[in-house]
């Protein structure tokens, strides 16, 4: 039976926000995560701008409610900011989890993950989408 704390009709809102089959045509950087924890697994594809920052990005999500509702949000806000950001993003995230902090205000829809703070096992799969961006980042060579 499904948790309406955990799953509210905002987190699936978000979960079916995802583009089926979302790719990019000529990525720079292509990364899966997996969650030993759950089974979760998201792929993302990455495009950088000159300047570093995130030009385009796509992730595919075979991921619980919680997973997917992340990668959406991640998806939604990622473009313009640079890795460092997505970076301290995902640390935010994941002490908000753990030391039951407020989630990072900078992105509204991050506060409907709030309720996960009570279910450990489903962090890893709501971190996964920027362990998954992160890990296509480095496989980006730089061009000197």
């Amino acid at each position: 039976m499904m948790d309406s704390t955990l799953y509210s009709r905002d987190i699936l809102r978000l979960a079916t926000a995802l583009e089926a089959g979302d790719r990019l045509q000529n990525p720079d950087g292509t990364a899966e995560c997996r969650s030993p924890v759950c089974g979760s697994r998201i792929e993302a594809d990455l495009n950088l701008a000159d300047d570093g920052a995130i030009a385009e990005i796509a992730i595919r999500a075979n991921a619980c409610a919680l997973g997917q509702a992340s990668a959406a949000i991640l998806r939604s806000n990622a473009v313009g900011a640079d890795l460092a950001v997505i970076s301290d993003m995902r640390d935010k995230i994941e002490m908000a989890l753990k030391k039951n902090g407020d989630m990072p205000q900078n992105w509204h829809d991050l506060v409907v993950l709030t309720p996960a703070r009570n279910y450990p096992s489903r962090h890893a799969a709501i971190l996964l989408p920027y362990d998954a961006l992160l890990a296509a980042a480095d496989k980006i060579i730089p061009i000197s």
